[in-house]
């Protein structure tokens, strides 16, 4: 396989639509491009709004069994179905309603986690969706944080009760052949602002009690993914917010914390990285830094023909050595890992 066709392999990509056929822009990404996987959505973010990925189960169905049918690689469907206000198969639409992690970790009661998490693995099954972008180890250290505790995302502000839960949740979706990706390292429930819309920096509220959750995950082997923030903590690196950081990648998560597996970056197309950074200098900072699996969500800014962009971009910096082609092969093997690893469980 050449380099090109391993760099496809590394992005998961958002695309507009409820339908695909041969001539749709993401079906050229797969056959041509070798696209690795897709990131789902309920709404279009831009122009006049309206439902884009997601319209009913019948239609989610066969949307994603039509992707599967044009790639000859298995692809990694993703989405984000946290339960509570974090969901993008929403009750309207006829799918369940699970509770939010706040709620469970208030419960805390893990049969009703797991009955929670259950519904929701089993949903996406059904689905053909294999990796859901949950659960949220963020303790709940700022309770009015606007993207967490605001929210209802985080599961507690103890880490063995977060530890405790979201271990149910990864082993019920593991149960239902379903990937999980633990979220947002290292750490995004003391942030005071949200990364979706600019620069988030957590140097003087982190603590260093927030990487437990991911401590204990990784040692039980619960740790499928995990994803990074995009989060900026002068202590742990003096440059780069964690996405774009080898100090927060490859000496906090893989060194200190042990973990091997597949790390994916939040959404680079958000505030906290494209206020700072154009896209494709991020998606090379990136992969540079650690990161295996690049979200573009393309659904706050969208553009059709967005690989043509970056995958260019990509093997320029292989060219001028701002990257190695042994790191892409790194990545490309760890993504490839836990694609088999979606086949065993099925």
């Amino acid at each position: 396989m050449n380099i090109e066709y391993k760099i496809g392999q590394l992005f998961l990509l958002g695309f507009q639509g409820d339908t695909i056929d041969a001539s749709h822009p993401v079906v050229f990404d797969i056959r041509h491009r070798n696209l690795g996987g897709v990131i789902l959505f309920d709404r279009r973010l831009t122009g006049s709004g309206g439902a884009n990925n997601i319209v009913s189960a019948s239609q989610v169905k066969a949307l994603t069994a039509s992707l599967q049918e044009f790639s000859t690689t298995p692809l990694l469907i993703a989405l984000d179905q946290e339960g509570g206000k974090v969901r993008r198969l929403k009750p309207e639409l006829g799918f369940p309603a699970t509770a939010g992690a706040a709620e469970l970790g208030q419960k805390n009661d893990k049969v009703m986690t797991t009955i929670h998490a259950l519904t929701t693995a089993d949903t996406l099954h059904c689905l053909g969706i294999n990796l859901n972008l949950a659960p949220v180890l963020d303790l709940n250290i700022f309770a009015q944080n606007p993207v967490i505790g605001g929210l209802g995302r985080s599961f507690s502000s103890s880490a063995a009760i977060v530890s405790a839960h979201a271990g149910a949740w990864v082993k019920a979706h593991s149960s239902r052949q379903v990937l999980s990706c633990l979220k947002h390292f290292p750490g995004h429930g003391s942030s005071r602002t949200d990364s979706h819309l600019g620069f988030t920096d957590i140097s003087e509220t982190w603590q260093p009690e927030e990487l437990l959750p991911y401590k204990n995950l990784i040692a039980q082997g619960l740790a499928d993914a995990v994803m990074t923030g995009h989060l900026f903590h002068g202590g742990l690196d003096p440059h780069s917010p964690a996405t774009l950081s080898s100090s927060i990648i490859g000496s906090l998560l893989r060194r200190d914390l042990g973990f091997q597996g597949v790390v994916i970056s939040d959404d680079l197309q958000m505030k906290a990285i494209t206020s700072r950074y154009g896209l494709e200098e991020a998606v090379c900072l990136a992969l540079a830094a650690g990161v295996d699996l690049l979200i573009v969500g393309n659904n706050l800014e969208v553009d059709p023909n967005i690989l043509a962009r970056l995958i260019p971009a990509i093997l320029q910096a292989i060219q001028t050595g701002r990257l190695s082609e042994k790191r892409i092969h790194e990545a490309w093997t760890r993504v490839q890992q836990l694609k088999s690893t979606l086949q065993r469980k099925a």
